[in-house]
């Protein structure tokens, strides 16, 4: 029941960069898990697979597991699960209790998904086109479902979404037993902390320096994220890129708004691993004084310490959004051309 272009001119940098295996070792970098404080990444690639049919799938009525199996295509969730949680609910809409077919039960839930009038409203689906959203119609009410599961972390944090479907563990482990019923092989329920495997892969063609200084950031992932903190065991967002590029020994401003002004600003859409990106976000921002920031670590992925109570605290987010004010690129100021001159001259 549901409760680039700054690159043009810099040769120098070029041919610094060109010394950096000999500078700080080995361009191969392993993103582990963060060492003391972090945590291990999860694969999340199979969170979406749709498995086949068990023999125990036979009991569904067929047009109920035409809708999960649509719907799960249609969202990325497995389809036993939205059949588990259609047993669970009201045994794929044939329960005789009250509120699955018409009125309501004694917490105000109906449909065969069971959801309550102002959850359905929210995140109802015209799952047949008929232009009207009825939580009594399975058409409706089953991708109506799995929106609500996606929009809960589904399918990469699947018991959590399931929770919040109905706040009960035993619940959450008893629509899983029943998923696991209907799916035939080895169904795996996938419960990420935040911080998925797949986000280890870097673009190709990264030079060692920045997949140094993306190394250390990607390193923190799953620790804290405490206002004003310098690590090494909490960070917020300006500190931990002051951090990464301190690990090659290279000197950028501590605080968001020293940040901003300091890198080459680079057009959006040229946006390249190690480049900072932007935010008007937080007290005291504007699109001309943006208050928060992040690494680019590839297309539209960005490694920050966002807040303190994201999940992840550090960990890999999207950058393309509404309140993105720009990119800047450090390593292509003059400030860090002659620090890494420096670095190589002291080698």
């Amino acid at each position: 029941m549901l409760l680039a272009t700054a690159f043009g001119a810099v040769g120098m940098l070029f041919l610094t960069l060109l010394v950096v295996p000999v500078l700080f070792g080995s361009t191969q970098v392993l993103f582990g898990g963060g060492g003391a404080g972090g945590a291990g990444c999860v694969d999340t690639s199979q969170a979406g697979v749709q498995p086949a049919e068990a023999s125990d799938a036979r009991s569904i009525p067929a047009d109920y597991l035409a809708l999960y199996k649509k719907a799960g295509e249609e969202y990325g969730i497995p389809w036993n699960v939205l059949a588990g949680i259609g047993k669970v609910e009201t045994n794929h809409g044939t329960s005789r209790l009250p509120g699955v077919t018409s009125g309501e039960n004694y917490a105000g839930a109906g449909g065969p998904m069971q959801f309550l009038e102002a959850t359905f409203r929210e995140f109802g689906v015209d799952g047949n086109n008929d232009n009207k959203k009825d939580r009594y119609d399975p058409a409706d009410a089953i991708p109506s479902a799995a929106r609500y599961l996606k929009h809960n972390g589904a399918p990469e944090r699947m018991r959590t979404a399931i929770f919040m479907y109905n706040h009960s563990w035993d619940y959450v482990n008893l629509v899983l037993e029943w998923a696991q019923r209907y799916a035939d092989g080895d169904f795996k329920v996938v419960q990420s902390n935040g911080i998925e495997c797949d986000d280890n892969e870097l673009p190709p063609g990264v030079d060692g320096l920045v997949q140094r200084i993306i190394a250390f950031a990607m390193a923190q992932r799953g620790k804290r994220y405490i206002f004003g903190a310098n690590g090494p065991d909490a960070w917020d967002c300006s500190s931990l890129m002051q951090g990464a590029y301190r690990s090659v020994g290279l000197r950028i401003p501590r605080t968001t708004f020293e940040q901003w002004p300091f890198g080459v600003r680079v057009p959006k859409g040229q946006e390249r691993p190690g480049d900072l990106v932007f935010f008007n976000s937080g007290p005291g921002t504007s699109p001309d004084n943006p208050g928060h920031v992040g690494m680019v670590i590839g297309d539209n992925k960005m490694i920050v310490a966002s807040c303190a109570t994201c999940v992840p605290n550090i960990g890999v987010k999207p950058y393309k959004r509404s309140d993105w004010v720009g990119t800047t690129r450090p390593l292509a100021t003059d400030n860090l051309k002659r620090q890494l001159a420096e670095l190589y001259a002291s080698r």
